[in-house]
């Protein structure tokens, strides 16, 4: 087994283990828009896309939320950390340093972006949210969470990806309510 495949086995063995239930649809369908989006997307980008919420997986490395003030603070500490995880397992694989310093930079950029690499997985693991995890989400957090939730999903989405969103539709007819109420209020 070469070294990109053996990090992206153990990634994928490793995100199967989360408490979190959506975790491994989340990662899977992440890549799913990743190559959506850029069908060339280079080995780096792929690993960043599976393994850009590991640490969730991992639970005595876990961030948590309750341990910040504000949710962009936590959600920063969330992608340096997975960024964290991810080498050791990249390193431990035999992956590219290359490979790793890149696939590593853009986890650690996932929730904010900042270059068209970074923003690609961005819109990748934002699409991904409301696709997969927000029925789950709403069920473990109910209506208000899910609506704050959806409002910083939302801010982070680039045009390219928001008319993706605008599609999404659920079998629970409440979710998709709340996804068009959001949409149509863009007064956040």
């Amino acid at each position: 087994m070469n070294s990109i495949e053996c990090a992206k086995q153990r990634i994928r063995a490793i995100i199967a283990e989360s408490k979190v239930p959506e975790d491994s649809r989340h990662a899977e369908n992440t890549l799913e828009w990743l190559l959506r989006l850029d069908p060339q997307a280079d080995q780096a980008l792929q690993i960043a896309a599976l393994g850009h919420d590991i640490d969730r997986a991992v639970e005595d490395q876990k961030v948590h939320r309750a341990d910040f003030n504000d949710y962009d603070s936590f959600k920063a500490a969330h992608a340096t950390n997975a960024a964290n995880i991810l080498r050791e397992i990249l390193k431990e694989c035999g992956v590219a340093q290359t490979t790793v310093d890149e696939a590593c930079r853009l986890v650690a950029l996932h929730e904010v972006g900042g270059d068209t690499r970074s923003d690609l997985l961005k819109d990748a693991d934002s699409i991904s949210y409301f696709e997969v995890n927000m029925p789950l989400y709403y069920q473990r957090e109910g209506w208000e969470e899910t609506k704050r939730r959806c409002i910083w999903g939302f801010r982070r989405l680039s045009a390219r990806v928001e008319k993706e969103v605008k599609r999404i539709t659920y079998q629970d007819k409440v979710l998709t309510r709340l996804l068009k109420e959001l949409i149509n209020e863009r007064a956040w």
